[in-house]
């Protein structure tokens, strides 16, 4: 792991920290590819039952660092690096669609592909000093890390695309106002609070956070009828898994 990102793990859930303070977190290639492997660890652990997304010093993430367009390289096929971004956007695809609970704890500016990836977060909660913008606009760009598509499914498709096309700030008790963050915390004790709900989503019992997740994706791209029949069969499935463990309960001689 580079220290562009940090990894800790506490109890069954694990930490991941970008960073890169004194450009308030701002993403390069190293940091990406440090944040990539980190997500991929911990939804291949089955120690990890949630995982938490935050960042070193006053910013989440300020999006993608434009310093680093320096780096550009003119001479590289557009097919190389349109894949070279597909790549990296499995990170975000990673937080939407491992099977253990994911939180993006927004200690302070997101924006950008930063505001996106704390969008493929199943849970957001916020510090007072947290703000919120979409930053493409500006640079005459477009989006990336999936901003375009996770956050209509969380804001409404019309306050989503006021954020892209306006580029307007959104504090934090706005973002809340507008169901974009859980709740709003303040600075001092907001990771430990963080930490302690991301704690009891994986004390829950294996399977419990999947199927519900599970649900969920199948609820963006099915019909009602088929969404029912997945429910069914997952919620079947959860009832016989408690009832087994009430049977082992019982069964335990020390019980």
């Amino acid at each position: 792991m580079t220290d562009t990102v940090l990894v800790e793990t506490r109890g069954r859930v694990r930490v991941v920290t970008l960073n890169r303070p004194d450009r308030y977190n701002a993403m390069t290639d190293e940091l990406l590819g440090g944040l990539l492997v980190a997500l991929e660890a911990a939804a291949a652990d089955d120690a990890i039952g949630a995982v938490v997304v935050t960042g070193a010093g006053k910013a989440f993430c300020a999006g993608g660092d434009l310093a680093a367009i320096d780096d550009f390289r003119p001479d590289l096929p557009t097919a190389e690096r349109t894949a070279a971004l597909q790549n990296l956007h499995r990170s975000s695809l990673l937080l939407h669609d491992m099977p253990k609970a994911t939180i993006a704890a927004v200690n302070g500016p997101c924006a950008g592909a930063g505001l996106s990836l704390a969008c493929a977060a199943d849970l957001r909660f916020a510090t007072r000093s947290a703000v919120f913008k979409s930053s493409f606009l500006g640079v005459t760009l477009t989006g990336d890390f999936g901003g375009t598509w996770s956050l209509p499914r969380i804001v409404g498709w019309g306050r989503a695309r006021e954020m892209y096309l306006l580029d307007e700030r959104v504090d934090a008790e706005r973002a809340a106002a507008i169901g974009l963050v859980s709740s709003v915390h303040d600075g001092p004790g907001f990771l430990d609070a963080v930490l302690a709900r991301a704690a009891a989503l994986a004390a829950a019992p294996a399977g419990t956070v999947t199927g519900i997740k599970a649900n969920f994706a199948d609820g963006e791209t099915c019909d009602f009828a088929a969404g029912l029949d997945a429910e069914a069969v997952r919620q079947v499935q959860a009832v016989e898994s408690a009832l087994e463990r009430a049977r082992t309960d019982v069964e335990r001689p020390d019980a």
